[in-house]
């Protein structure tokens, strides 16, 4: 027991760095497998936008199936303030997560007393009237057609200015980067006091109450920053296609990003990445074979729910532990 308890840390080391050193590695090795640089950009932006709804969903132990709506609202700020305001890319990231985190913040407040399927069906219902707007107000948001043209802009860092973004490869290690910011500041908040409550409420909410935890509070403050790490990751992608369309506020581009949470393992840290990674990858595949990918890629879901009730990440601890 003592030898396997020295060797867990030696393990959990040894992965993460596996994991940094396979997503900083990804440009050179994706085009052997047949992949590209763009989608191991895209893997990145969906993989945290998974994350942020585990943030949620794993950690706290709320479902919500409008979280599109932050992603959406993220990629329409991002766009709207290159477009329209300032030819600006960290101002446009900037702006689209605050625009996505505080209207989280306000709905929020809404919901918070809403739990199970009734705070799943009202977030569900608000991302709804996003999408709607967003559908209807084309003399702003471009319609059905989405919001163009706007492009990635070069990086003024005062002394100079890189004009790099469009170049694939570069525009990868800036997402990384980003990418790296956003996981960061999650396990941090995840291993402070608060998110120790997190996991209390998601256990046990009615013990959490009787300890003393002003629950309503902290699920609001988890939800919140989780709208935040939504739109930072929707104004991330707006950047990938430089484009931003209805169809990122509705629902079941929700229901995509719960499905990634899930394939992977909605209760690890990393799980939602690598379900963001076999959906992504699975679906690009598939959807140049036919166009009813959405068919396969579900009977992918029912697989790894069946077989792999602890998600694909959970599988694979499970068999190494074994060993």
């Amino acid at each position: 027991m003592k030898q396997l308890l020295k060797l867990e840390p030696r393990r959990k080391v040894a992965a993460l760095a596996a994991i940094w050193a396979a997503l900083m590695a990804a440009p050179f090795w994706m085009p052997l497998l047949g992949g590209y640089t763009a989608l191991g950009t895209r893997v990145l932006v969906l993989g945290l936008a998974a994350m942020s709804v585990n943030f949620l969903l794993g950690f706290t132990g709320v479902l919500s199936f409008g979280h599109a709506a932050w992603f959406g609202i993220g990629a329409y700020g991002c766009g709207m303030i290159l477009k329209y305001i300032a030819l600006s890319t960290p101002l446009g990231i900037l702006a689209g997560t605050l625009a996505g985190g505080i209207a989280g913040a306000v709905l929020g407040a809404l919901i918070v007393r809403r739990r199970g399927v009734y705070f799943a069906m009202v977030t569900i219902a608000f991302g709804q009237v996003f999408y709607y707007i967003a559908f209807q107000w084309s003399s702003v948001t471009g319609g059905d057609d989405g919001l163009r043209p706007f492009y990635r802009q070069p990086l003024h860092l005062g002394v100079a200015t890189l004009d790099i973004l469009n170049n694939a490869v570069a525009f990868y290690y800036f997402v990384l980067v980003c990418f790296a910011l956003a996981v960061a500041a999650m396990a941090f908040i995840l291993r402070s006091p608060f998110g120790r409550t997190m996991l209390a409420i998601r256990e046990n909410e009615r013990r959490a109450r009787f300890l003393g935890i002003p629950v309503e509070l902290h699920i609001w403050i988890a939800f919140t920053l989780s709208c935040f790490f939504m739109a930072y990751a929707g104004s991330l992608y707006a950047l990938v296609n430089n484009f931003a369309d209805p169809r990122g506020l509705h629902y079941s581009q929700s229901g995509d990003f719960v499905m990634m949470a899930v394939m992977g393992g909605m209760r690890s840290f990393w799980g939602p990445l690598l379900g963001a990674v076999v959906f992504v990858v699975f679906q690009d595949y598939v959807s140049s074979i036919t166009i009813n990918w959405q068919i396969f890629i579900g009977f992918l879901f029912v697989l790894v729910v069946l077989f792999f009730p602890r998600g694909i990440l959970g599988a694979i601890r499970r068999t190494v532990v074994a060993s």
